[in-house]
């Protein structure tokens, strides 16, 4: 008997729409965002240059992740009009114990509170579907809008530790997720 796929992870917010990328359709934009300066300064340079590039971003990251954990990366969207404003997620690290929740906007999104909208439905989305009693998030320790971010979502900062040998320390936050999806705000 054959297992079937997972269900692909779709969400939504009143806002935003959360979904599995797709490594064609969503090229264009990756490539975009990851070569944004503030993508390479505080989350680091991913060596994405071209779309093919971007294409195997997506495929042996975000994707295989959603495939391989049940959780990943998402792709932020606009409701109102189906604009691609970054990306939103759960990443599993091999250097940390539990999943950690990923985001990244687009600079002329930010400060519009849609950071915070998609990590609540994804972070609901972690205590609901996956069973998560607690997530991670890591920061560069200079990445004040991240880290006021990660607080206004409860989160409290617990560490601040290089995550392999020689690299750079960054900021380590946890959230404990309680059973009641009112607890996140």
């Amino acid at each position: 008997m054959t297992v079937p796929p997972p269900a692909p992870i779709a969400l939504a917010t009143p806002r935003l729409e959360l979904r599995e990328f797709d490594e064609q359709a969503d090229a264009a934009v990756v490539l975009r965002l990851l070569n944004e300066p503030s993508f390479i300064e505080f989350i680091g340079d991913r060596g994405v240059r071209t779309l093919e590039d971007a294409r195997r971003y997506l495929r042996e990251g975000p994707i295989a992740s959603c495939r391989t954990h049940g959780h990943g990366l998402l792709r932020v969207s606009l409701r109102v009009d189906g604009t691609v404003i970054g990306m939103c997620g759960l990443v599993k690290r091999d250097t940390l114990p539990i999943p950690d929740l990923g985001f990244a906007l687009l600079p002329e999104h930010w400060g519009k509170g849609h950071v915070q909208e998609a990590s609540r439905s994804v972070l609901e989305h972690g205590r609901s579907a996956l069973g998560l009693t607690e997530v991670l998030a890591i920061t560069s320790t200079h990445n004040q809008r991240s880290m006021t971010t990660l607080r206004a979502l409860g989160m409290t900062l617990e560490d601040t530790r290089a995550l392999a040998a020689g690299a750079a320390p960054v900021n380590v936050f946890r959230l404990r997720l309680s059973p009641s999806a009112t607890s996140m705000g």
